[in-house]
């Protein structure tokens, strides 16, 4: 087949009746073009409105088409001014309410009149009623039954339900009689062998089911004709990833032939053995990194598992190179942590090479002439480390020989983001080593992340306890004081988290503020220090040395602690209303505790009464501290787009595919896409333009 009969003719949306150039600017504005585009517009529920309903037999909470004759209508002035109106059949009467009408429509509503309305029963003054019905007068001629099960579409500005149908209709009419093609992207073997329709039949059973239709296998997306658009929107997301990945294979990348003597110092300065998942985990990068193109890798490692140690054992030979390291982090206080722990493992080094090098630390905060310094030794290649947040990606950062861009919970970030530091890179492109501590579930990883090799440090440190979780009533505030002064007085530290369901930032330290006043005047041996996000950098910094130093016994902190903070002596955490937060960030936060060798807990101090999903998430937080198996869990719970964050890309995109009820699919979409690449190349384009349309350049961050 040539590559010619893929490309559909586009047919405008102009061509419809009662569709000018005002409302097909409208439709374009939300993404509809042509015919093709408008077919692909699916609805995301139906109403079965094939058969009329008697009004004796309606029950209130379900939802009915009744026909009946008007007896009376009048508006009603109450606390708001309505429209009552009152059929009847041969069964019984019926209120009709409306709160919103003209005078055209009392008119509508003359005694006498037969009218067939749809909508929910509710129970009224004066017996059942429907509020604001769709209806439609029944003169000779329009007095036909619906004979399928009604779409419902997902609805736009200014174009109705009714509308969206009747285009839709025009342009299904036009499709059978031939006036414009839809081009079959799936080879016909395939269609054949998994019994799927035409995509001609399933587009046209789901803008029209017969009445027969299973309805439940239609709301669940089980049906054949769903199937069918769900593989192949799924096969788009596959393909574009896949050539995003040979895209990026196609530029050339630094290779190091050798690892250099750095790696080997920083081992040799831990107080412990990298543990054998680390050690594989480095070599897997080391591989990559001696490739003439960009390493594109997800290293997967639980709270504690040291993802950090494994960044700065593949940016050591870069360094030794010659070359410049970014490490960005989503938050200041993470950035700060691996600022600490890289300047500890390697200025010593730089010290003994006595080069000069510098360790560059760059964030929004950093102003004024400070900045214009900083930037200065970016981009002379004097400053080879570079630690910082977003801020690394801005115009005017200019690096000399950017090599290596670390990306730590990369999940956090915007696509449009990652691409801009990609483009640091002036005569090559940097290799990206991209770190998370929230696990991913390999169904979702297999969409999400599939243009990136993925490596799992699945070993926690040697000695490490598992760590006990108890879900704590506030009634019993008294006694989890009692017991930070036990702990802290017995020599070991804690930590006690306030949350706010306000985003203010703001009433959040006030929160922090005023809880450590109050633990402050009840725990009078103690030393309390205070943390959040409203500090200057150097203040927090300060501060974590001090809780480090074991000059705090009790640290009071919002969630900025909520990665990569590493304090083995401490061994209690209370997170207060825990049940404000998703699953991924408690146990975020847990995992700032359970770092020494001794037993640690971890209190989670919630607000009775409690909801049935915050019921949930406690629960699997008090039965387990496996953080691939909580990431399922979570996913069970709030859904894809919301633990990866809604702006990872190949998410928010999914028109007819939903990851967690269709991932049970992705292995067979990812042997279609292998299959299609080798056997039906000319393809891949068309499914790609289809269904992701511009958004493709996002997935290749």
């Amino acid at each position: 087949m040539s590559n010619k009969t893929l490309v559909e003719k586009q047919v405008a949306l102009t061509q419809l009746k009662g569709v000018g150039p005002k409302m097909a600017q409208q439709f374009a504005d939300w993404g509809i073009h042509d015919l093709v585009n408008l077919l692909f517009h699916l609805p995301f529920r139906y109403e079965d409105r094939t058969r009329i309903t008697p009004i004796a037999a309606m029950r209130p909470q379900q939802t009915y088409v009744v026909q009946g004759i008007v007896r009376s209508s009048q508006i009603l002035f109450g606390k708001r001014r309505s429209l009552s109106v009152r059929i009847q059949d041969n069964s019984g009467s019926l209120g009709l309410r409306f709160y919103h009408f003209t005078a055209a429509q009392k008119k509508q509503f003359a005694d006498g009149t037969e009218i067939r309305c749809y909508g929910e029963a509710r129970r009224g003054a004066s017996g059942l009623e429907i509020y604001h019905p769709e209806y439609q007068l029944i003169t000779e001629g329009n007095d036909a039954i619906e004979q399928t099960l009604t779409p419902v579409y997902p609805a736009t500005e200014g174009i109705s339900q009714s509308r969206l149908r009747t285009m839709i209709s025009q342009a299904l009419e036009m499709l059978a009689a031939d006036k414009f093609q839809l081009t079959e992207l799936l080879p016909q073997s395939w269609l054949n062998d998994w019994q799927l329709p035409s995509l001609a039949q399933a587009l046209q059973y789901l803008h029209q089911p017969p009445n027969e239709a299973n309805l439940e296998q239609l709301q669940t997306g089980q049906h054949p004709c769903q199937k069918r658009l769900i593989l192949e929107e799924l096969l788009a997301h596959q393909l574009s990833m896949h050539r995003a990945r040979l895209k990026v294979k196609q530029d050339k990348a630094v290779a190091i032939q050798f690892m250099g003597p750095s790696q080997q110092q920083v081992i040799d300065s831990l107080p412990f053995t990298p543990t054998a998942a680390q050690t594989r985990v480095v070599e897997e990068i080391q591989f990559d990194l001696n490739q003439p193109h960009p390493m594109l890798r997800l290293v997967q490692g639980d709270v504690g598992s040291g993802k950090t140690l494994v960044a700065a054992l593949a940016a050591a030979p870069m360094l030794d190179a010659g070359y410049q390291v970014a490490v960005m982090a989503p938050t200041e206080i993470l950035a700060e942590q691996h600022l600490l722990n890289f300047s500890q493992w390697f200025e010593p080094i730089f010290a003994e090479q006595n080069e000069g090098t510098k360790i560059a630390w760059l964030t929004g905060k950093v102003k004024g002439k400070a900045r214009e310094s900083v930037l200065a030794e970016i981009a002379s290649g004097e400053a080879k480390l570079v630690i910082g947040t977003h801020a690394l990606f801005q115009q005017g950062v200019e690096f000399a020989q950017l090599a290596l861009v670390v990306i730590d919970e990369q999940h956090r970030f915007g696509v449009h983001q990652r691409l801009s530091l990609r483009a640091k890179g002036r005569d090559f492109a940097p290799h990206q080593l991209i770190m998370t501590a929230t696990p991913i579930p390999r169904t979702l990883a297999m969409s999400a992340y599939a243009d990136l090799d993925v490596s799992i440090i699945d070993e926690l440190p040697k000695g490490r306890i598992p760590i006990n979780t108890l879900v704590v009533s506030n009634n019993r505030r008294q006694e989890v004081v009692q017991r930070i002064n036990e702990v802290c007085q017995g020599g070991t530290q804690a930590y006690w988290v306030c949350t706010l369901i306000e985003e203010s930032e703001s009433l959040q330290c006030q929160a922090a503020e005023v809880t450590a006043q109050q633990l402050t005047e009840a725990l009078p041996k103690l030393r309390i220090g205070l943390i959040h996000g409203r500090m200057k950098a150097a203040e927090k910094v300060e501060i974590m040395q001090r809780f480090k130093n074991h000059d705090i016994d009790l640290l009071v902190a919002t969630t900025v602690i909520e990665v990569g903070v590493d304090v083995p002596n401490s061994n209690l955490i209370i997170i207060e209303n825990p049940e404000r937060l998703g699953l991924a960030q408690l146990h975020q936060l847990r995992g700032r505790v359970g770092r020494g060798d001794q037993q640690s807990h971890c209190v989670l101090l919630y607000q009775a009464p409690l909801g049935e999903i915050s019921k949930q998430r406690l629960g699997v937080m008090r039965e387990s501290t496996d953080g691939f198996y909580i990431a399922e869990q979570d996913l069970l719970i709030r859904g894809p787009g919301e633990l990866l964050g809604t702006r990872q890309t190949g998410l928010q995109q999914l028109s007819v595919a939903d990851l967690e009820r269709d991932s049970y699919l992705l292995p067979q979409v990812k042997s279609m896409a292998e299959q299609l690449i080798n056997q039906h190349p000319q393809h891949v384009e068309a499914i790609i333009k289809r269904w992701m349309g511009n958004s493709e350049q996002f997935s290749q961050a």
